[in-house]
This record gives C-alpha cells, sequence and structure tokens, in this order.
C-alpha cells in the first residue's frame, strides 16, 4: 500500500469517468459535425379549402377493414357516399352504422348499372378484386382496389386490357404511402433533391395479425379463413409488399424492376400450413435498388399493429421514417430523420397534408393520373405477383 492516496485515487477515477460522460454525451464531436434539427413540417395551405370538385362513389365489398381509410379519403376530396354492398352481415351492420346516409344494395351489379356512380371502392376478398374491378371499368366507371389490387398475372392482363380499351382508371390503395404522412413528407424532400439521386429503398414491415390492444388496422377481430388462404389473400410478398414495392418505385423513380430474388416461410403457424407469416425479396430497377422484409410477429408490447420502417439512400445524404411509433421514445408515428453534408435534421410529420383523396376526385373529373400513375400502380402489382410466384419456400429447422 506504499504511496498509496485514497483521496488522489477517487479524485483521478471521478475525473476519468467525467471525461467518458462528456464523451457519451456527445461534446468530443469530430471536426465538421453538423448541428441536430428539430422541425414540424407544415399542412399545405390547401388543406382547409373545400374541395374542387364532387362525384358520387359507391362501396363493394368489405371484407377488409381498409375500407374505412378509403372511403373516408375519398369523402376528403369531395366525394359522396351514396351507395355500398356486402356480402357479409358483420360488416354490412358496421359499415352501415359509420355511413348511415349512403343506400344499402342489393347485389354488385346494381351498384355497377346504376348511371348516377362514377366510382368504385372495394375491399373484397383479395383475389376477388381485379374481376370486380374489370367489370366496373367495362360499366364505365372509375375503380379503387385495396391492396392487393390484383392476385394472378392473368387478372393483371384482363386489368391492362380493359384500362386500354375504357380508358377507365383502375386504382390501388397503397396506403403506407398515399396515406402516411410521413411517406408524403418524403417523397417531397426525395423530389427536392435533398439527398440527391436516390440510389435504394429498404422497407421493414412487420404486421400484427390479432392487434392486443384492438383497432381495425391492426386486425383486432379474428382474421377470416380467407386470410390464411395464399390462394384468395394473394401470399405475403403479393398482400403486404405491394405497399413496399409501390414505394420502391415511386421513391427510386423507376419505370421497370425486376425480382432478383425472394424467399418465404411459415415459421409459427402450423395450424395454417399454407400460410406464409415470413418473406423478403430484393429488387432492381432501371433507376435503384430495393430490398423488403415482411412479417407477421410484431409483439403486443409495441402497442400498434407493427413498427414499419423506410429507409432511402441517397447519393447526398438518407431519410429514415418510423411511420407509426419511434421506439423507446414516443408512440407518435410519423417521425422522419434526414443525414446530409450539413446536418442532421428530426422532422416531425403529423401536420403534413394527405393529397391522395382530393387529387384522385380531380383525376376523376378531369381524366388525369396526378393521385396515383397508372402504369406503376399495376407494374408494382406485377411485381410482387412475380415475386410470389418464383419465391423460395424456406422451411427452418
Amino acid at each position: 500500500m506504499n504511496g498509496f492516496n485514497r483521496r488522489d485515487f477517487f479524485r483521478t477515477a471521478g475525473a476519468m469517468g467525467m471525461m467518458g460522460g462528456l464523451a457519451e454525451m456527445g461534446l468530443a464531436q469530430p471536426v465538421g459535425a453538423g448541428p441536430v434539427l428539430h422541425e414540424v413540417a407544415a399542412s399545405a395551405a390547401w388543406e382547409n379549402d373545400a374541395p374542387k370538385h364532387s362525384i358520387n362513389f359507391a362501396v363493394c365489398g368489405m371484407s377488409h377493414d381498409h375500407i374505412y381509410g378509403m372511403t373516408n379519403a375519398i369523402i376528403r376530396g369531395g366525394g359522396k357516399l351514396v351507395a355500398f354492398y356486402g356480402s357479409e352481415p358483420n360488416k354490412v351492420a358496421r359499415f352501415k352504422k359509420q355511413y348511415p346516409d349512403a343506400k344499402q344494395m342489393e347485389s354488385e351489379d346494381a351498384i355497377l348499372h346504376e348511371p348516377s356512380i362514377q366510382l368504385v371502392l372495394s375491399s373484397a376478398i383479395a383475389s376477388e378484386r381485379a374481376p370486380l374491378g374489370v367489370r366496373a371499368m367495362k360499366a364505365g366507371k372509375d375503380f379503387l382496389s385495396d391492396k392487393p389490387g390484383i392476385t394472378t398475372l392473368e387478372q393483371l392482363a384482363a386489368v391492362r386490357k380493359t384500362v386500354k380499351e375504357t380508358k377507365r382508371i383502375y386504382a390501388i390503395m397503397y396506403s403506407e404511402l398515399l396515406e402516411v404522412k410521413g411517406a408524403i413528407k418524403a417523397g417531397e424532400l426525395v423530389r427536392q433533391g435533398a439527398i440527391g439521386q436516390v440510389i435504394q429503398t429498404i422497407n421493414i414491415a412487420p404486421h400484427q395479425i390479432v392487434q392486443g390492444g384492438g383497432g381495425a388496422a391492426g386486425g383486432a377481430d379474428p382474421r377470416p379463413d380467407w386470410f390464411w388462404v395464399p390462394e384468395q389473400y394473394g401470399g405475403i410478398l403479393c398482400d403486404i409488399g405491394s405497399h413496399q414495392v409501390d414505394q420502391f418505385l415511386y421513391y427510386t423513380g423507376s419505370t421497370s424492376a425486376e425480382i432478383v430474388e425472394s424467399q418465404i416461410s411459415n415459421i409459427a403457424h402450423p395450424e395454417h400450413p399454407k400460410f406464409q407469416d415470413f418473406g423478403d425479396m430484393v429488387l432492381r430497377g432501371n433507376k435503384g435498388f430495393g430490398y423488403v422484409r415482411l412479417d407477421w410477429f410484431t409483439p403486443d408490447g409495441l402497442g400498434t399493429w407493427g413498427d414499419g420502417r423506410l429507409f432511402i439512400l441517397g447519393t447526398k445524404g438518407y431519410i429514415e421514417v418510423r411511420k407509426y411509433t419511434n421506439v423507446g421514445v414516443s408512440k407518435a408515428g410519423n417521425n422522419l430523420f434526414l443525414v446530409d453534408g450539413q446536418q442532421q435534421r428530426y422532422i416531425d410529420c403529423n401536420q403534413v397534408s394527405l393529397p391522395f383523396g382530393p387529387q384522385f376526385v380531380e383525376d376523376i373529373v378531369n381524366r388525369t393520373h396526378i393521385a396515383q400513375d397508372q402504369e406503376q400502380a399495376l407494374l408494382a402489382a406485377e411485381l410482387v405477383i412475380k415475386a410470389q410466384m418464383q419465391a423460395k419456400w424456406v422451411k427452418l429447422t
């Protein structure tokens, strides 16, 4: 113990601990490190304006509760819901309670042959949406389908043929882009060149089969029988993957693309042997690369139906969007993070305006494709169908 001085020892140890703490606090920043900026994105000036146009629309099939988001988007845009039809009594009862002013029709044909209806919306069983859309277009109406809007290449060919012949619109509600404020803001920043040329998108898209805390988006009700049958719901890549492939095309600007590799698996649902609870795919477009991971394993502790993440890599920076929550920090969604050559930015996007509804109603009236590019919507559908068809089934040991 010669030469040992307890007071000097603790003084030295304390100083060393403080230096470590300073480093952790970020005070030992490298030369040239830029500021961290916190912002709140503003709503658009037009948001409080009355819609420019009005159309009559109907709902035909409501097997998935996405129909409520779709319906509300068109109403925000100036649409008037005048009629609906559904074949499932529990779904019909809930929809009728939500929209009591709309007339309940006795059949699909009654809606398709009603001349005052300009637009038909549907969230019928996924495999039934495209045939209904073809009939609607041939009856002179535009069509907005829940995703996936198409489940086979034969359906896709029929949709493309009918679009060309009738000049009608076949839109697909890829809501994880069109109805997510953080994703809308990311698109604005990409178009402004905030991160340079986009190189790659990565989408992490976990979902929850039955959400413990309730909420229609997460499947609070027991899933119907068709949910477990790939021939009806399309398979995991075609179904929830359609959101992500649409974003890959949108952010990279790709007008052609291919599936490099895809795989699927059933890891934890042996009681439904054909169900797919995990899948991923790699994409290569003419203007960028993409990777998508999908699963049905969101735990109840998250408090929402999925911790969806979008990463956009550019030549001069990158963007991350934490769409539905900010894990361990806040339950608020629409969190956007941007890093470029000068700074780091956090942007709260919860006040951002959603343009799809007004733009789509204008498209119906003006025969334009501002809200959604027709070719891109159908290309996204084609890619996920092909990803599903060529996916390798992997069984983990």
